[in-house]
């Protein structure tokens, strides 16, 4: 099951599905038998030795997708103890219809007092108590089943998304089921690609249930997935006669004292990307060490010549800004005389620190921040930010202008018209020089001419896909941020 590109509220699915089911001859009944026979098809082929599933369902369509599911499992021979959370009279329409298919196979329904010897008999677990169309906090008696099932060190299969998980935002609404696999229909829902859904959905797999290309047809999408084979297109062909000035110039700024290193992964993964020269202003205490640690990138030290950094801004494509700066009078000073510039710039770091204290609108920046750094641009809490990482990120951009990175699980870059989602990525980039090395990504992809929403969707897929090759090779643990440079070159040349 190939995941689509475009993303949806479940707002757009609910209201979209009939309108795509008609126009391709398909009843909503129908559509809920294809749904259970994908769900069942994924717990199959992940789980070919399960001999005793256990399916929880609730009162709307998922209940009805989980009857379907439990029909199936019993006609293809496994033991099957189906639970309703509900009482059987708030079923209605293709739910009550799936709920008498059931029944007319002689089978029985168990009350939520029988759950908890049905979890300890059962190899996998259905979740099918709770739909997209949550949008309060999981009531307490439910919650308590979720901790319940959660606790059962069972594997779950969720459909169409884990219960108590918000389809729109990606955030627990109180808690949520936490799936092995959550199969998903029609459309993808966009809350379970970002924030909280990475520790709940676990595998994601899509069925459109035959009518996923009328819906897109009928209703477009400005929410999609960042694709590496779409976005390396944008980096310019490289002729035979080519030489290093053609290939951009990047001035990376930053490297307090103490904090050399920084911008050393900076100005390092701007070089290993492809820009033809990169230059780099830091504190006098870092230049050397940058000198010997990468002798390709020109090292300068700045005590406060305001001319000289004039001088070499007006030879330079793009800035990358911030890495390692610090916020005392050196960086303020530097954060005047970069914002001044018309250059294309990437700022993240201390500069966004910075930012926040002076905020400004430009066109021509990217940001790149995580939700700490997003929450003092945007003055709220962090607990605020990943509520709704789509909206933050909105709010991000129409304050501060140009392209937006929200940085963490599910990463997302908005540049005022399209947002797009990144869902590579891993544990293993928790570590620190991460960001640096993603500012000089970006910042080497604007000096070679890309623009600042190419520059940014590009750099932030190649980056997370780069880490997780390399996990995927050594494992999470012990993940620097320096091995992401030569795996993200080597992505860039061979994408494929």
């Amino acid at each position: 099951m190939t995941l689509p590109k475009g993303l949806y509220t479940a707002k757009q699915v609910k209201e979209g599905e009939a309108a795509a089911a008609e126009k391709s001859g398909f009843s909503l009944y129908e559509l809920m038998e294809q749904a259970g026979a994908a769900t069942y098809s994924v717990l199959k082929c992940s789980y070919p030795n399960a001999q005793h599933i256990s399916v929880l369902c609730g009162a709307g369509n998922n209940g009805g997708d989980g009857f379907v599911v439990a029909r199936l499992a019993k006609q293809d021979g496994l033991s099957v103890d189906l639970i309703l959370t509900v009482e059987e009279a708030r079923l209605q329409g293709d739910a009550k219809r799936a709920m008498q298919a059931w029944r007319d196979m002689g089978e029985a329904i168990q009350p939520i007092s029988k759950m908890s010897s049905a979890l300890q008999r059962a190899d996998v677990i259905v979740d099918g108590i709770l739909g997209t169309g949550l949008s309060g906090q999981v009531r307490a008696h439910i919650s308590q089943l979720i901790d319940e099932i959660n606790g059962s060190d069972k594997p779950v299969v969720a459909i169409d998304v884990p219960s108590g998980l918000c389809a729109d935002t990606g955030t627990e609404l109180g808690n949520s089921i936490c799936a092995n696999h959550t199969v998903t229909f029609i459309a993808l829902k966009r809350g379970l690609v970002t924030g909280n859904a990475r520790n709940c959905v676990g595998k994601l797999h899509f069925s459109g249930l035959n009518v996923e290309e009328e819906f897109s047809s009928l209703f477009p999408s400005n929410i999609a997935l960042l694709s590496l084979d779409e976005l390396v297109s944008s980096i310019p062909r490289r002729r035979a006669t080519a030489h290093k000035g053609n290939h951009g110039r990047l001035l990376c700024i930053g490297g307090n004292q103490g904090y050399s290193g920084a911008i050393r992964l900076c100005s390092y993964s701007a070089a290993r990307i492809g820009a033809g020269l990169v230059s780099c202003f830091s504190h006098p205490a870092s230049t050397m060490a940058i000198q010997v640690a990468c002798p390709e990138v020109m090292s300068t030290l700045w005590q406060g010549d305001f001319d000289a950094l004039t001088s070499k801004l007006a030879t330079q494509n793009a800035v990358a800004f911030g890495p390692g700066l610090g916020t005392d009078a050196w960086a303020q000073s530097l954060f005047c005389a970069v914002q001044a510039s018309s250059l294309p710039k990437v700022v993240d770091a201390d500069g966004l620190n910075l930012l926040a204290q002076k905020p400004n609108n430009d066109a021509r920046r990217i940001i790149t921040p995580h939700p700490a750094e997003a929450a003092r641009l945007l003055h709220c809490s962090t607990a605020e930010v990943e509520a709704d990482r789509y909206l933050a990120v909105q709010k991000l951009q129409r304050k501060y202008g140009g392209v937006v990175v929200l940085k963490g699980a599910g990463t997302l870059v908005f540049d005022g018209q399209h947002c797009s989602v990144c869902i590579s990525g891993n544990p293993g980039m928790a570590t620190g020089g991460m960001g640096d090395v993603l500012t000089g990504i970006i910042g080497g992809l604007l000096a070679q001419g890309l623009n600042t929403s190419e520059a940014a969707r590009l750099g932030v897929q190649i980056h997370s896909q780069a880490a997780d090759v390399i996990a995927a090779r050594e494992g999470v643990i012990g993940l620097l941020a320096s091995d992401v440079i030569p795996e993200a070159r080597r992505l860039l040349n061979f994408p494929h």
